[in-house]
């Protein structure tokens, strides 16, 4: 029954196509995001400017998902991804060139990062709103567990691809297979329609519009709590991913492939779990794993930082991926099950500002606070800091939530 969930979902001709050159795309995207890290660190040896270069990348999340999710309630959404992926391609291109031509220097990596940063702002929006179109909403559970199953695979298979390229043909080779890789994603979003379309004209202006989305998710009483909990894991937990190569140079003095092994494990956790819910398949009892998963979270950093042991730093980072996974995909399918069709797109941007941008804030914070105390104490530090009042919290406030995510819509 369980694999029966999924083929389902795969047999839906649009999101068949749509995952299968995203899936390649992703592991084209980790692989520069791999690159970028490493050459940040290599130019700098700065966890301050790791933090800078996840800030440039995540940050314009903030400033523009939402009005972006305006966006994206009015227009096709298919165009608008086309567009946005097309526009981070051409920043592949060009980041690609400067490196081969050794043109590149600190700052000209962080404003292109920042260009990155910002056609991903749109592109988050659309797809967010977009997946649940491509298919029948009884298969959207599935759907989105698969989806952050091949996010998540990439996660894995990304770092390794770079890390190979690296060590063999030099840094130029991460950003290259991010280039081909933009390709056949291209192709295939000229290939999908989508089966329903909830975009349509919307009256009052983008900003009014934005605004309406906030209200709504703020006064749900099961949307606004639960993005909370997304905040804090957010915040605590995901930095780690940014701050890896000072930690893999640094503590456990392995290098680049130290560095792709530490990335491959958080997302060899994080492809186990989006597995088993994608294979799970519903959503009763969804709210519990999900908050469960902001205790993991803590409890892999600490594991992860608590020695220069390789093989604990990686069990760590493997339990840490675990949690990200579970918090990110539990809330987001709770979300889709609860928001209105005609207002997705700005509700579930808040989700996408908040899973992608609020990671940028704490890798900054966390990468200055870094180099004046070390990244051990402080990811701890940190992990501690923002989970444990949003647990107390969380654990008078269960039942309320599940009912309000995962009623009926009907």
């Amino acid at each position: 029954m369980a694999f029966s969930n999924v083929a389902e979902a795969w047999k839906q001709r649009n999101f068949a196509i749509y995952m299968s050159g995203a899936g390649i795309a992703l592991i084209g995207m980790w692989a520069q995001r791999i690159a970028v890290a490493w050459l940040t660190w290599e130019l700098t040896h700065s966890a301050t400017w790791l933090g800078l270069m996840a800030f440039a990348d995540l940050f314009p999340t903030i400033v523009l998902t939402p009005f972006a999710g305006a966006i994206a309630d009015r227009v096709d959404r298919r165009k608008l991804s086309l567009v946005s992926q097309f526009v981070a391609f051409l920043q592949a291109v060009i980041l690609t060139v400067l490196v081969y031509t050794d043109l590149i220097n600190i700052w000209s990596l962080f404003v292109l990062t920042f260009l990155l940063g910002v056609a991903m702002a749109y592109a988050t929006a659309a797809r967010l709103a977009m997946v649940p179109n491509l298919m029948e909403a009884k298969h959207v559970p599935s759907a989105l567990a698969s989806d952050a199953a091949i996010y998540n695979s990439a996660r894995v298979v990304g770092p390794m691809v770079s890390a190979a390229l690296i060590t063999v043909i030099g840094i130029t080779g991460g950003f290259l297979v991010n280039c081909l890789t933009y390709v056949i994603f291209l192709v295939c979003l000229m290939k999908i329609r989508l089966v329903r379309n909830e975009s349509r004209g919307q009256p009052g202006g983008i900003w009014n519009q934005t605004l309406e989305g906030v209200r709504y998710a703020a006064r749900h009483p099961g949307i606004g709590p639960i993005l909370i909990v997304l905040t804090a894991l957010a915040m605590s937990v995901k930095p780690f991913l940014d701050l890896l190569p000072g930690l893999a140079d640094d503590v456990f003095n392995s290098g680049v492939n130290g560095f792709a092994q530490l990335a491959a494990a958080g997302g060899a956790g994080a492809v186990v779990c989006a597995i088993w819910l994608a294979l799970r398949g519903r959503l009763d009892g969804l709210t519990s794993i999900t908050l469960s998963a902001l205790v993991v979270g803590p409890l892999g950093i600490i594991l992860m930082c608590i020695s220069d042991i390789f093989w604990l730093g990686m069990l760590g980072s493997f339990i840490a991926g675990s949690s990200i996974t579970l918090t990110g995909t539990g809330v987001q399918t709770l979300m889709q099950h609860s928001v209105d069709g005609d207002i997705r797109g700005r509700v579930l941007s808040l989700y996408g500002m908040l899973h992608r941008g609020v990671p940028a804030l704490g890798a900054l914070l966390m990468g200055i606070v870094g180099d004046l105390v070390g990244l051990q104490t402080t990811l701890i530090g940190g992990a501690v800091l923002f989970c444990v009042p949003v647990l107390i919290w969380v654990f008078f406030c269960t039942h309320n939530l599940r009912e309000s995510l995962e009623g009926s819509r009907e």
